[in-house]
């Protein structure tokens, strides 16, 4: 007698069937992408690295040839005879300075091609004067002498006006000249890019008033003042 058949009520109870995968076959979508991007990126990288290092490695031999050196300015002698400044804000002027600039290079020459010295007090401009332009040699030392005379209307506030009272009664008066340079260098048969950097005086300078029987005068001496270069 066949056996009984258990009745099934159409549940599966065996393994769990995996879910479909997609097949992507290589060096295609979305793969074939982030390996190009990676490629791209790694060669833009080692590009730029290489860059770096040729270009420090020419700035270094540079360097080692020509061992460039900032040039140095320094203001000598200066001779202020009139620092008058009226109750309507005129400032009458007479200011003389010796600057002297020293090319310490052995292998760089330095053309000069403009050169405007300016005067200011309490960070109040009122004069202004343009140098002969002119071409140092190596190792060498050239001189400038802006004068600045004459007048101009100046509006000082209440501390700038403290200050000037404050040097009237030193005899010795804070004037800052910047001279404002347009240059090259030399090297050679090359010349390089037009710089135009400042240099930066801050001067302590004594109005020349009466002076003493040995000759001196009597608020003291300008002392020799070295500026600031700034590229």
């Amino acid at each position: 007698m066949p056996a009984k058949q258990t009745q099934l009520n159409g549940a599966y109870y065996g393994p769990s069937i995996p879910p479909p995968t997609s097949y992507h076959r290589p060096g295609s979508g979305a793969g074939c992408c982030d390996f190009f991007c990676c490629g791209l990126f790694s060669c833009i990288f080692n590009l730029l690295l290489t860059i770096i290092v040729v270009v420090g490695i020419a700035v270094f031999l540079f360097w080692l040839i020509v061992r460039p050196n900032a040039i140095k300015f320094h203001v000598t002698g200066a001779s202020l005879t009139q620092f008058n400044y009226t109750s309507n804000g005129t400032l009458f002027y007479d200011l003389a300075l010796n600057i002297t600039v020293r090319n310490p290079n052995r292998r760089l020459g330095v053309y000069y091609d403009k050169i405007e010295a300016s005067a200011s007090y309490q960070d109040a401009w009122f004069d202004s004067q343009t140098l002969t332009p002119f071409y140092q040699g190596h190792k060498t030392t050239d001189f400038l002498n802006p004068v600045f005379e004459g007048q101009r209307s100046l509006l000082l506030d209440s501390t700038q006006t403290s200050e000037l009272n404050r040097d009237k009664s030193s005899g010795i008066y804070n004037i800052d000249v910047t001279l404002h340079l347009r240059i090259r260098f030399k090297l050679g048969a090359l010349k390089t890019f037009k710089l135009k950097p400042r240099v930066k005086c801050d001067l302590s300078v004594p109005l020349a008033l009466a002076r003493t029987p040995d000759g001196n005068s009597s608020v003291g001496e300008f002392h020799t003042t070295r500026c600031d270069l700034d590229y």
